[in-house]
């Protein structure tokens, strides 16, 4: 069946159009159309699903836009998000849009470092934000001299303007012409190799993620779809993966507010919220499998399952498949080019350990250091030729790291994969994490999906820790389940575990058992924080 997959890549065409705004792209159309067609479905603990339409959103964006536009914001500025997943974050985006302002979403897990740098960087001139943002932006000491306009969904609050105040002014703009390439929205990137940099996009990478996933979620958009992610809408997974292109194809979004994941409350919203398209990185998907039949407890109606962040990997991919009734999709990207790489079940593109084939639209290739392409069954960094319309334009106020991300027409990702006969390319990891160790180049997915079989691990990083003799050394940080304890007795039979399931060069030799692994807010190892402990 991959002959399906094979004809629609060669079928396919870019049709970007002239003119294109976000705001009218998952609002406005539907809006005149549907006024009261369901847009976001809001989940608070211990209360209800609270509908808000397609109609409501355009109203609130425009007074929410004018709002703003009364306080001197315009094109080109950039205007933060900090917030929660709830019906605000879309006013937020809506509302920029509607000024040709530029979207910086923010995690408000963010702490006051993170949250300033951002800030700062970006130069953003208002912050929509509710009172827990408030609270880290208060805790910052360094001055923010382009922040003019504070906006509190929780109410007036010192500097900072109500929201709700805003809405019912009932005020309204003409939405901003702007072309696809006109910049529309700035995600930073996670941090996990270094300071954060600005990915400035056009409104075209949203037209950029809908093949893809359309693909990835088996037909999409079909009758009684509705969609839900655990991520941060602050991130491209989020925002990119799901939010928007469920949005854009008239498919209401589910908004649960939480800033810490809890899988049992995960299965309790998929089953309440009646979800049926779902968005879930592997770290998440990974915590839902500790939790015991969860189809014998909850009425789980998910139609399709889409993973990415990280690899997946053979045993996550297997318990989705028994206990959720589902083959997830794993999908490539990152936050400067997504979702160029997809498996797709429907279409017989899916292989347990590897992510998939180039989605429809993108080129992807794999390079030695050298810029030769490598032979099959070697490893090399995946590349993505430009142009392309889910491409970030430039990183903000750093051309020389931007020039950098380039290699002629391809751009780099710093990610090493490998490519089977078929194909179908398998994450190895990133340049950083590779680890060298007696010779042998050694990715730490292996290592980390081996030892998450093992039934007294939660979770698994592994890092290289310099040695002497070999380079480097395998060492694994292990976060065990509940009630397990750490002792040496059981460090040796991990050791032996992976060293049986792997081979006598990727077994970790050492091992240390933490409380809890770090990761950013969108669930991904900080194996650069590891590494630094060595």
């Amino acid at each position: 069946m991959s002959r399906a997959h094979d004809d629609l890549r060669a079928s396919f065409r870019w049709d970007i159009p002239e003119r294109f705004n976000l705001a009218e792209a998952i609002c406005d159309r539907w809006a005149r159309a549907e006024p009261g067609r369901p847009a976001v479905l809001t989940k608070r603990s211990g209360e209800a699903l609270v509908f808000t339409s397609y109609g409501d959103l355009r109203a609130a964006s425009l007074a929410l836009a004018a709002g703003l536009e009364d306080r001197g914001v315009s094109r080109g500025d950039r205007v933060a998000l900090l917030l929660p997943q709830g019906v605000e974050a879309v006013v937020g985006h809506l509302a920029a849009s509607r000024l040709a302002a530029i979207a910086v979403p923010c995690a408000l897990a963010f702490g006051p470092d993170a949250l300033s740098w951002r800030l700062r960087d970006s130069g953003a001139k208002a912050l929509v934000s509710c009172a827990a943002g408030l609270a880290t932006l208060r805790a910052i000491s360094e001055p923010l001299p382009d922040l003019e306009v504070i906006v509190s969904t929780d109410g007036a609050d010192g500097d900072a303007l109500g929201y709700r105040t805003l809405i019912a002014a009932g005020g309204a703009v003409e939405t901003a012409t702007t072309t696809p390439d006109d910049p529309a929205l700035m995600i930073y990137t996670s941090g996990t190799t270094g300071a954060p940099k600005g990915a400035l996009h056009g409104g075209r990478v949203l037209l950029g993620h809908l093949p893809g996933f359309r693909m990835t979620h088996e037909g999409f958009p079909r009758p009684g779809d509705r969609a839900w992610t655990p991520a941060d809408w602050a991130w491209a997974g989020g925002l990119l993966n799901l939010m928007m292109p469920a949005l854009h194809d008239g498919v209401a979004v589910v908004a649960s507010p939480r800033t810490k994941f809890d899988p049992d409350a995960a299965f309790a919203l998929v089953d309440e919220a009646r979800v049926r398209n779902a968005f879930i990185p592997p770290t998440a998907l990974r915590l839902m499998a500790q939790v015991e039949r969860p189809r014998e407890k909850r009425l789980l109606r998910l139609r399709s399952v889409v993973s990415a962040g990280e690899r997946l990997g053979e045993a996550t991919w297997s318990w989705a498949r028994d206990e959720l009734g589902v083959v997830v999709n794993e999908v490539y990207g990152q936050t400067e080019c997504n979702y160029v790489l997809a498996s797709a079940a429907a279409l017989g593109v899916s292989r347990p350990g590897f992510t998939g084939k180039p989605a429809p639209g993108h080129e992807v290739s794999l390079f030695s250091p050298d810029g030769e392409p490598t032979a099959v069954g070697e490893p090399g960094e995946i590349c993505v030729r430009r142009p392309d319309p889910v491409m970030f334009l430039r990183y903000w106020n750093q051309p020389e790291a931007t020039e950098a991300k380039f290699r002629g027409d391809w751009l780099t990702t710093g990610d090493q994969a490998i490519m089977d006969g078929d194909g179908y390319f398998r994450f190895v990891g990133r340049d950083d994490d590779v680890i060298t160790s007696s010779g042998y180049r050694i990715g730490p997915g292996d290592i980390e999906e081996c030892l998450a079989r093992h039934p007294a691990v939660a979770l698994a990083a592994a890092v290289g820790k310099p040695d002497a003799l070999r380079t480097e050394i395998v060492k694994a940080y292990v976060q065990l389940k509940p009630d397990v304890t750490g002792d040496a007795a059981l460090a040796d039979e991990l050791r032996r575990f992976v060293r049986v399931r792997l081979s006598a060069h990727e077994y970790p030799r050492e091992i240390a058992f933490v409380d809890e692994l770090p990761l950013t807010t969108t669930g991904k190892l900080i194996r650069r924080a590891l590494r630094e402990r060595e």
